[in-house]
C-alpha cells in the first residue's frame, strides 16, 4: 500500500469509521445486475434509480477529475437486544445521515492539510450512488444474498458513504462472496422479496413498504407487514453473519422511545406535534406522519391488543383517508377472538 493510501485509511478511522476501502472512479461492479432489477420494475415507485445511469455507473462522472472512492463504514449492530421490533434497528437512534456527513467533512479536512491538492465530494445515501457495489469493489465485505452489504467483522448492520476526489490511491481486491449455500434470509423474508443474485424486489419489501409509498399500499401485504412501523429486520436477524458481533457505533446508539421499543399505543395516539417532536433528529423522517399512523394501524391489527381497539375507533373519526386499514385491524381483532 502506499503512502497517501494508508494515511488516508489511518484518517477514516481517527475521525470514526469502522471500516474504510479505496475503489476505482471508473465503471462500477454489477451494472448488468442493476439494468436487470430496474428492467424486472423491482424499483417499485423509486423512479428517481433510473435516472442518471450513466453517473450512477461512473462515480467519475460526478466528481470532475475523481480518480478514486474512499469506501466508508459504521457499524450499528445491536446492544442486548430481542428480535423484531416496530422500528428498524438503524433507525432508532441518531440520524446516520448526519452523523457521518460530519465525520466525512472531518476526514476531507484531515487529507486537506496533508494533500493541499485533494478535491472531493462525500455522498451519504446522496446523488445517484452505487454505494453497496462500491463497497464490496473496494473489499468492505460482499453483497449478501439479502442486498444488505455484509462486512466481517461487522455483519450487514451497517450504513456506508463514500468520498469521491481526485487522489490516485491504491485500489483494494474485492472479497469473495461468504453466503455459500445458506437462504436463511429468503425463508425469512416476510413477503417473498428476495429473489435470485441479491436482488430485492421492493414492491415486496416491507421495509419499502413502510418507509416510500405515501397513501394506501396493496391490502395484500398488510398481514406480512406484522407489528413493523417503520423498516423490517427480518432479513438481517436470520443472517449467520450478524450473530455474536461487538456493539455498534456508540453515536448510532438507539436513543428515547419510541424510537428505541415503545409500543404502539404511543404512536396511535400521537398527533402531528407529538410525530414531529418524536422523530426529531431520526432517519425515521423518510416516512411521514400520516405514514407512521397508517402502518401502526396496520400493526394494531397484525398485533392482536385488544384494549388498541378504542383508539383505532377514535382514529376513525379523526382520519376518514384511513378508513380501510382502521375497519381492516378492528376486524383482525374481533377474527382473534377478543372481547369487543
Amino acid at each position: 500500500m502506499d503512502k497517501t493510501t494508508s494515511l488516508v485509511k489511518q484518517l477514516a478511522a481517527d475521525v470514526g469509521f469502522a471500516r474504510v476501502g479505496i475503489a476505482p472512479a471508473g465503471e462500477v461492479p454489477h451494472s448488468e445486475r442493476l439494468r436487470t432489477w430496474l428492467d424486472r420494475g423491482c424499483h417499485a415507485d423509486m423512479t428517481y434509480l433510473s435516472e442518471n445511469l450513466q453517473k450512477r455507473l461512473r462515480p467519475e462522472l460526478l466528481v470532475p477529475g475523481a480518480r478514486s472512492v474512499i469506501c466508508l463504514a459504521v457499524g450499528y449492530a445491536p446492544r442486548d437486544e430481542a428480535p423484531g421490533g416496530i422500528v428498524a434497528r438503524y433507525a432508532r437512534g441518531r440520524d446516520y445521515h448526519k452523523v457521518l456527513k460530519r465525520r466525512c467533512g472531518a476526514l476531507m479536512d484531515r487529507i486537506r492539510r496533508v494533500e493541499p491538492g485533494f478535491s472531493g465530494r462525500a455522498f451519504v445515501d446522496s446523488g445517484p450512488v452505487m454505494e453497496r457495489s462500491l463497497a464490496a469493489a473496494a473489499g468492505l465485505g460482499w453483497i449478501g444474498r439479502n442486498g444488505c452489504l455484509v462486512v466481517p467483522g461487522l455483519g450487514s448492520y451497517v450504513v456506508l458513504c463514500e468520498v469521491i476526489c481526485n487522489l490516485p490511491l491504491k485500489a483494494d481486491s474485492a472479497l469473495p462472496c461468504g453466503c455459500g449455500d445458506c437462504r436463511e434470509c429468503v425463508r425469512a423474508c416476510p413477503a417473498g422479496a428476495v429473489l435470485d443474485y441479491s436482488l430485492i424486489d421492493a414492491r415486496r419489501c416491507i421495509s419499502y413498504l413502510t418507509i416510500e409509498p405515501r397513501g394506501p399500499i396493496d391490502r395484500e401485504y398488510w398481514p406480512r407487514i406484522g407489528r413493523r412501523v417503520f423498516g423490517c429486520d427480518a432479513c438481517q436477524e436470520a443472517c449467520p453473519h450478524n450473530r455474536a458481533l461487538p456493539p455498534g457505533d456508540e453515536e448510532l446508539a438507539p436513543g428515547r422511545p419510541p424510537l428505541n421499543g415503545a409500543g404502539l399505543a404511543e404512536i396511535l395516539n400521537w398527533d402531528h406535534d407529538a410525530w414531529d417532536s418524536a422523530t426529531r433528529g431520526s432517519a425515521t423522517r423518510r416516512a411521514d406522519y400520516e405514514t407512521f399512523l397508517r402502518n401502526a394501524i396496520i400493526a394494531a391489527g397484525n398485533g392482536g391488543d385488544a384494549s388498541l381497539r378504542a383508539t383505532l375507533e377514535r382514529l376513525a373519526g379523526r382520519h376518514p383517508e384511513l378508513q380501510e386499514p382502521i375497519r381492516w385491524a378492528i376486524g383482525r381483532l374481533q377474527e382473534r377472538g377478543n372481547p369487543v
